[in-house]
């Protein structure tokens, strides 16, 4: 059978990572595929720096235009990223009848409906394993290996640069700001990190995940975003004396409780932030520059995937499954392929995703107080009347100075917006004497 023939936009770290496996694992691929897979053409603006990583039998190009025109290429790969170009050219490549895969979350994240939609009059395929957790085969997992669960939510570390950047704060006691440094200088950040560390990143992976797990449209707009950049050592000591580790969290999970006759499918969340968690869990366990996610299904339980989730073949391990899940499937009726987000295009729900004050989580509260009799009552109180119930109080001496003391509160589950009331009720006391830091806290059991 001929072979399938492949058409890259961009060879950076990711394209020359696919290349390469394809070369080194021609004959295992083909064996599964049922037919070869071959990169025929490489579109790149470096024209000279691509020659020199590809062989003689590989075409190579400055515009990407001239792959998506070449009626021999059959699925064309968008390595380029970004919202701006590369969506123009993924939705020419789907215009001209080209099979698409790409690793590019943010442009999912954006506009996948509408690249979904046009794939779907085409009738061709946009494989997007690449775009989520690098290596781990997450999207396959929520899409084919767990169909016949009803997912209840899904909650991942999915972003290496913050996950290193913890795991140096906790291990070695440093401040944010130091250690960010130190992960630029080891290649872990980018020179611009704003996307890592102000979770931006993680929301357009969630994003996709929370799509999959729960047949709703992408929408990265309604998605809580939290980063890492306010994080202080201190609270990472102290979550660690509780019993618990900071980790950079994306969570979608459905809300069954608000349900209603008007409202039949209830409520989603979708958000990404700071979050403790039980140093018990696996997942609290996971260091360095590692990805985790979990996933709840009513049938299955709880199920953990967990490995590189960026780096050059790693990331390719999942465009080139995706590429022999095309070859696979390329003659198939399109009406039996797997939908790109698990369910069928007739059966998408519009589920409303939650604002974050409709959100239902517990909280670490650490507050500087005077060192006063009836302080901490004072507190409590004003968590009583909130109806905020109280799991665990710690007291230390502040390292800010004499008769202060830092307070530090762990509240059982309560609504965001109870807990933003509260907030801004202890901020007014004179008695507390700095912001008050507040993390999100998950069981994930």
């Amino acid at each position: 059978m001929k072979p399938i023939q492949v058409g890259l936009l961009g060879i950076g770290t990711v394209g020359s990572g696919t290349y390469q496996v394809l070369l080194r694992n021609q004959n295992e691929i083909q064996r599964r595929a049922g037919r070869g897979i071959v990169i025929s053409m490489v579109a790149d603006l470096d024209v000279a720096r691509a020659r020199s990583l590809v062989g003689p039998d590989t075409q190579v190009v400055g515009d990407a235009r001239e792959v998506i025109n070449n009626p021999d290429i059959d699925i064309v790969v968008e390595l380029i990223g970004g919202y701006g170009i590369a969506r123009t050219l993924v939705l020419e490549a789907i215009a001209a009848g080209k099979h698409v895969v790409t690793a590019n979350k943010a442009l999912l994240a954006v506009h996948g409906s509408e690249i979904f939609e046009a794939a779907s009059q085409k009738s061709v395929v946009v494989g997007f394993e690449a775009a989520v957790a690098g290596g781990i085969p997450i999207i396959k997992a929520l899409r084919e290996g767990l169909t016949a669960n009803r997912i209840e939510w899904v909650a991942g570390i999915i972003n290496g640069t913050t996950n290193f950047i913890l795991s140096e704060m906790r291990s070695k006691g440093l401040d944010f700001s130091v250690v960010l440094k130190e992960a630029q200088r080891l290649g872990y950040a980018e020179a611009d990190p704003t996307f890592d560390i102000e979770g931006v990143d993680a929301a357009h992976k969630a994003t996709l995940m929370s799509a999959i797990a729960f047949g709703v449209p992408v929408q990265f707009d309604k998605a809580h975003v939290e980063g890492i950049t306010n994080l202080q050592a201190v609270d990472i000591r102290y979550a660690e004396q509780l019993g618990y580790r900071i980790k950079l969290l994306g969570i979608t999970r459905r809300r069954d409780d608000l349900r209603t006759d008007s409202n039949p499918f209830g409520g989603i969340e979708l958000r990404v932030h700071p979050t403790l968690i039980p140093s018990s869990r696996l997942i609290a366990n996971v260091e360095g520059a590692m990805n985790a996610v979990v996933v709840q299904g009513d049938a299955v339980g709880t199920t953990l995937y967990y490995g590189k989730g960026a780096g050059s073949e790693p990331t390719a391990s999942a465009v080139v499954a995706d590429l022999v899940d095309i070859a696979r499937v390329a003659t198939a009726d399109p009406d039996h392929r797997v939908p790109h987000l698990a369910f069928q295009p007739g059966a998408m729900q519009d589920t409303r995703i939650l604002p974050i004050d409709e959100v239902v989580t517990a909280f670490y509260l650490r507050l500087v107080v005077a060192d006063k009799a009836g302080v901490l009552a004072r507190i409590t109180g004003i968590l009583a009347e909130n109806d905020i119930s109280i799991d665990a109080v710690l007291q230390r001496e502040s390292a800010d100075g004499e008769k202060q003391t830092d307070l530090i509160i762990l509240t059982h589950d309560t609504v965001e917006g109870r807990m933003k009331a509260a907030l801004a009720q202890m901020q007014a006391l004179p008695t507390v004497l700095a912001p008050i830091v507040r993390i999100r806290k998950e069981e994930l059991n």
